[in-house]
């Protein structure tokens, strides 16, 4: 898969959390902004670009502010990386690594990432009292691994409006894992109290993004390729 223009990409998932282990496949997000030109078509350039081989997902510009400004958790990895997990990085992309906290707000990051550990919860308790096959029982302790992570990492970002990619304790999601495995009512205790903790914490984040920054990014990408296509047409002229 060939995408152009790539404004910002890294290495996410496990890997960059410290849960990865031998074997685990390694997971890439990044973002790409489509010729301007393009967009004023009658047939608009597509919005992400996914590949398998190796794993990887790319989101044009507009898409991946939109998925940010509704609290995705997965997109919003990307602007919260160890710097040496980023593989591509230019102006414009550090830019948008600036203005990362601008994408916040307390009620989409609590919906966002309790959410999604609600979801985990409910597909963990789906499986059973966990006398299922070895391949269903470590899907099972990844899901459980990714709950705890969520609802981590999601309370930090509510709490302090900051991010931390890189886990502390990376062992102790594998034990919580294998603990979820064997009996999935195991990972309840830890949703009910990030749910309370939620609950009980005044966040830091306002209640809605303000997407005056996004937006003025957005038109700086838009500028940079229109200006970009001009200048390869008048090579061309």
């Amino acid at each position: 898969m060939t995408v152009q223009n790539i404004l910002l990409s890294g290495i996410v998932g496990s890997t960059a959390y410290g849960l990865a282990h031998e074997g685990s496949d390694v997971d890439r997000l990044g973002l790409f902004a489509a010729p301007t030109e393009a967009l004023h078509g009658l047939h608009p350039p597509k919005e992400s670009h996914v590949s398998t081989a190796p794993d990887r997902t790319l989101h044009e510009a507009a898409k991946w502010c939109r998925l940010a400004l509704g609290g995705n958790p997965t997109v919003m990895e990307l602007v919260w990386l160890p710097d040496d997990l980023y593989e591509v990085r230019t102006p414009l992309g550090d830019e948008l690594v600036g203005i990362r906290t601008t994408f916040l707000s307390a009620r989409r990051v609590r919906d966002a990432y309790l959410g999604y550990a609600t979801q985990q919860f409910r597909k963990l308790q789906s499986r059973g009292d966990g006398s299922f096959s070895a391949d269903t029982r470590k899907r099972t302790a990844k899901h459980a691994r990714h709950l705890k992570r969520l609802c981590q990492q999601g309370y930090e970002l509510y709490a302090t409006g900051q991010l931390t990619i890189r886990l502390e304790d990376p062992e102790s999601f594998h034990r919580f894992g294998e603990e979820v495995a064997a009996d999935a009512d195991a990972a309840l205790p830890l949703l009910r109290w990030f749910e309370a903790a939620f609950a009980q914490t005044r966040s830091v984040l306002p209640e809605l993004p303000d997407d005056t920054a996004a937006d003025a990014w957005l038109r700086r990408v838009r500028r940079h390729f229109y200006a970009a296509h001009d200048a390869e047409v008048d090579a061309l002229a």
